[in-house]
């Protein structure tokens, strides 16, 4: 199949957001947004694969219209807009959680916990809003974590002593718990800051996409991909066209089967929906 033809067959355009679709400020670009209502007449839909929360990506998806699910928290959690119906979610034990608070309790480590509404924290955690880079994210604080074990998608850690981050991820990993992903990184904004989050194994964006077309029922070869970014890796092993902005980590430009000449600041994604367009036109 030639690449016009493989252009005209594409059903769903899959983005990131931070890094690709939107600018560094946030927005989306007016030429960006165009092409995506004009994509909408020939039947082609527009989705996020995000590291977000899914409550942080609703006004944007209110902005470009969407009307189909959206990935988010890293493929942790599958949401239709605008009707909000869950297709998919992965809950962190509840055992996990529980053991979480208490280290954060004994270490004295800043903790919140991730649900697909809000990020939560107590009166001894008022420090996470400014601590935390999840950008878009509601902040709400309660009295105690007790009535949210049950369903947290997402464990966050944040504190200045870099043994204590160190020692809680190695208990989060095997033979200490089994089903879990710790990810440990230094702040790159706040110096002398650590952050550990801790989600349920088995989520990526790209079990994300996989879960989405197959619910759509559309196949691998259908869709496009854009990214720039670590997390965007497990999509461009996919069967779907790969589009890397040219702001890209090296990883994913080299995997990646078309890489924008624009930046996300300069509407990079905007280059292959004018390309996907030009092809459904003809």
């Amino acid at each position: 199949m030639s690449d016009k033809e493989r252009l005209k067959n594409i059903k769903i355009v899959v983005s990131d957001l931070d890094g690709t679709l939107l600018k560094n400020d946030g927005s989306v670009g007016i030429e960006t947004k165009k092409l995506i209502r004009e994509l909408h007449n020939y039947d082609v839909l527009f989705s996020f694969a995000t590291g977000r929360l899914h409550s942080a990506v609703t006004d944007i998806a209110k902005d470009l219209e969407i009307n189909n699910p959206i990935i988010s928290l890293d493929g942790s959690v599958i949401k239709d807009f605008p009707t909000g119906e869950t297709i998919f979610e992965s809950f962190l034990k509840k055992k996990y959680v529980e053991k979480a608070v208490k280290y954060a309790d004994d270490y004295l480590l800043n903790v919140a916990l991730c649900h697909s509404d809000a990020i939560y924290y107590t009166e001894f955690n008022t420090v996470i809003p400014k601590l935390l880079n999840k950008f878009g994210a509601k902040y709400k604080e309660v009295s105690s974590y007790e009535n949210l074990l049950d369903r947290t998608l997402e464990i966050v850690f944040a504190g200045d002593n870099k043994e204590s981050i160190e020692f809680v991820k190695d208990k989060f990993t095997f033979p200490y718990a089994f089903d879990c992903n710790a990810s440990y990184y230094r702040s790159q904004s706040k110096r002398g800051l650590y952050y550990l989050d801790i989600r349920r194994a088995g989520s990526s964006k790209g079990k994300g996409l996989k879960r989405l077309l197959k619910y759509l029922h559309i196949k691998s070869h259908q869709a496009v991909v854009m990214g720039d970014w670590y997390n965007d890796i497990s999509m461009f092993e996919s069967d779907a066209i790969k589009v890397a902005v040219a702001n890209s980590i090296p990883e994913l430009i080299r995997n990646a089967d078309h890489v924008t000449e624009r930046s996300n600041n300069n509407e990079g994604p905007a280059e292959f929906l004018e390309m996907i367009l030009r092809a459904k036109k003809n």
